[in-house]
């Protein structure tokens, strides 16, 4: 039975949060329009659709109770786990998104196996009773390093993102042609469980181009795409992100009375989606963590479902930024993004149930009637004996065996390497050298992006970064002979968001000036951290760790354990600032400024007998790698 919600005044929600004009009647969710899966349709012929108020889905009311997880961030043996938990918990539908720098790292380059298979995922949610909203972008956001675009788009110097740019669009309509047509045989019409795709992401915010979100639109139409379409902006900026005969769905944030009266002025009555119902928001390196009150969000459910409203909860399970997937924000400043995305969700980093979980289960139990299954154990965790780091090597120590530097004249930044078969350097290091003759004033004019440490040979001068734009280099350290001068720079992720993306290039991106003058005739090292990198034939040079080497070095330790490997957190206490390899694979950044304290390790990325940690630390090391089954991300976590 159609319900249809009619225009009768206003309601306020006491939260404040969000003031909803114009709608009542009957209000209250039907149990029918929870419990349609996959399974209980046989024959499938129009749908999710939009009737009046309301969606339908094959003609029965539907109300969408969605939750983000994003299979690239969880460890695909625990995908099976994460998705019978957003099931358990009462949601009907599962949102995430498709990374393209992480499917095309390099140009025609396309993966689609092991952590980065979408489509056995999204399977797999159908086979647990799960709806799929899909995001294919080509942006989307997620706080992924450039918004989840591949860098090697930026080796055009004018490349202009987000637009109908003939270099961007030609990208996007390969990339596609890609994976379309992976995305078609997976909709409702053909069996599957998507019944809905999310057009590009938050475009009313960028807005650089009046015609690209029709460009989009029909460039999914036209490889086959059926399902229902709709677009998600903030309140401020629906008109903006608006397209003709798709649903414009809306964030929690920046939700005003105007907001409504937008959305019926450009789209007429039609049912509210929050398509993105923010459970906290990005936490970065050396600031306080986020906190939500959990009580708040609750009181926000209840009203936004007494008044029959969609959801998508982002994130329910957030996970790790693993490697170097996280991007950045620019908010007063640089807001480099921390490795966890827990992102305080429903489910913790490890996939742990929070209180706020089983509150949400309850709820969801007793006021739509959805049984609540049995519950499921947790993942066991374990604390393994401390592991040594007995021997390191210096990155002077290496450099010899690396291929051979890129000569210039001037500084290159990453994108513009000749590196990894012409598409550039995309995330890790990058070493600049040039000998220097005389001492005194070193600037940058803001061409350093985004830390970079300066040596002269391998003595430590200090850090340029964001902040921080000059240094001096004492007479006394180049009296005698002529020092290379070394800037070892780190990318910690590009912009996430905002119309900044399109300068987004890393490493020095101009000249260096060494008293007003610069700077000539560098060696250029890409030091990427892939496996490749730490995999490569090396001799010996391996040196027992007796004292803790200063400056930038590899450490080593092996970590042994018995048949049944199992997750657990490391606590790199006593270290400053790097990166974690266990077996090959990169963890993640660590970093002592906070406030995250321990990184993820997952269970299945072990395995029995000795298991190999590599650190490459930037500074100052400690002496032992620490494992807890606890983790630590601030002080605290939610609040109640």
């Amino acid at each position: 039975m159609t319900f249809l919600l009619r225009p009768v005044g206003i309601l306020y929600l006491s939260s404040g949060l969000l003031v909803i004009a114009q709608f009542g009647g009957d209000v209250s969710p039907r149990m029918n329009q929870v419990f349609l899966t996959p399974s209980h349709m046989v024959n499938r012929n129009v749908g999710l659709k939009v009737e009046g108020s309301s969606f339908t889905l094959d003609g029965s009311p539907f109300l969408i109770i969605a939750g983000t997880i994003h299979y690239f961030r969880v460890p695909r043996e625990y995908w099976r786990d994460r998705l019978l938990k957003l099931k358990a918990c009462g949601f009907n539908t599962l949102t995430t998104h498709i990374p393209w720098n992480l499917h095309e790292p390099r140009k025609g380059w396309f993966y689609f196996t092991a952590n980065l298979d979408f489509m056995t995922f999204i399977a797999m949610a159908s086979e647990v009773g799960l709806w799929v909203i899909l995001c294919p972008g080509p942006y989307i956001g997620s706080d992924l390093d450039l918004g989840g675009l591949p860098s090697w788009l930026l080796r055009d110097p004018k490349m202009k993102l987000r637009t109908t740019y003939r270099g961007f669009t030609k990208a996007v309509n390969l990339y596609f042609d890609k994976i379309i047509p992976k995305i078609v045989q997976l909709q409702y019409g053909k069996g599957g469980p998507i019944i809905a795709l999310q057009v590009e992401n938050e475009y009313g915010s960028y807005h650089q181009d009046r015609r690209y979100m029709s460009y989009i639109k029909k460039a999914l139409i036209t490889r086959g795409i059926k399902v229902f379409l709709m677009t998600a902006d903030n309140g401020d900026e629906l008109k903006r992100g608006h397209l003709k005969r798709v649903l414009s769905t809306v964030h929690m944030k920046h939700i005003k009375k105007e907001t409504y009266d937008t959305l019926l002025s450009i789209q007429g009555r039609s049912p509210i989606l929050m398509m993105v119902y923010t459970a906290s928001s990005l936490d970065g390196w050396g600031t306080s963590p986020h906190s939500v009150d959990s009580h708040l969000l609750m009181r926000d459910v209840r009203e936004m479902f007494n008044a029959s409203f969609s959801l998508n909860f982002y994130m329910f399970h957030g996970g790790t930024n693993f490697g170097f997937m996280g991007g950045s924000a620019s908010l007063d400043h640089y807001l480099p993004m921390i490795t966890s995305y827990d992102y305080g969700a429903l489910l913790t980093e490890n996939g742990e149930h929070t209180p706020e979980y089983l509150a949400y289960q309850e709820f969801f139990s007793s006021s739509l009637g959805i049984p609540k299954p049995p519950h499921r154990d947790s993942i066991p965790m374990a604390i393994y004996k401390s592991v040594v780091t007995a021997y390191y090597m210096s990155l002077w120590d290496v450099m010899p065996y690396l291929e051979e530097p890129i000569s210039s004249v001037k500084p290159i930044c990453m994108e513009k390497l000749s590196v990894n078969q012409g598409n550039g350097q995309s995330s890790g290091y990058i070493l600049y050298e040039t000998v220097v003759t005389t001492s005194g004033l070193l600037t940058t004019k803001g061409h350093v992006q985004d830390r970079g440490q300066v040596f002269l040979d391998e003595e430590f001068l200090g850090v340029l970064d964001h902040s921080t734009s000059q240094l001096t280099i004492p007479r006394k350290m180049v009296y005698q002979n002529n020092p290379t001068l070394r800037i070892l720079v780190e990318n910690q992720g590009r912009l996430a968001y905002g119309q900044d993306i399109n300068k987004e290039r890393k490493g020095l991106i101009g000249d260096i000036y060494l008293n007003n003058f610069p700077l000539r005739k560098f060696k250029i090292y890409s030091l990427d951290m892939k496996t490749q990198f730490l995999q490569r034939d090396l001799p010996n040079i391996w040196k027992p760790a007796l004292f803790k080497h200063r400056g930038p070095a590899f450490f080593l330790g092996i970590l042994r354990m018995g048949n049944y490997p199992r997750d657990t957190f490391i606590k790199m206490e006593g270290w400053t600032k790097g990166v974690i390899f266990i077996n090959g694979r990169n963890l993640g950044r660590y970093w002592n400024i906070g406030p995250q304290e321990t990184l993820y390790l997952p269970g299945p990325w072990l395995h029995p007998g000795s298991n190999e940690i590599i650190v490459f630390e930037e500074f100052k090391p400690g002496l032992e790698i620490h494992f807890t089954n606890i983790s630590h991300l601030g002080w605290y976590r939610w609040k109640s």
